[in-house]
């Protein structure tokens, strides 16, 4: 299970309409919102069809190293 974190950066299957394909998470929860970084777009989406819809692993926004 992926879990999700404020502030990381997911890649999905398709494109938003803008070209971009990378999205950043502003809340997490039962419904996920996301910001397009492309054009700055606020959507929320529910959990599991954002999970289905990923391309691949999230990763940290600050990209920093993370301690497992």
């Amino acid at each position: 299970m992926v879990k999700l974190e404020v502030g990381m950066r997911v890649r999905l299957k398709k494109p938003h309409p803008c070209g971009s394909d990378t999205w950043e998470v502003l809340r997490t929860g039962v419904d996920v919102r996301l910001r397009c970084c492309g054009c700055g777009r606020v959507v929320l989406w529910p959990r599991e069809k954002l999970l289905r819809s990923l391309r691949s692993l999230p990763e940290r926004g600050g990209g920093g190293n993370r301690a497992d």
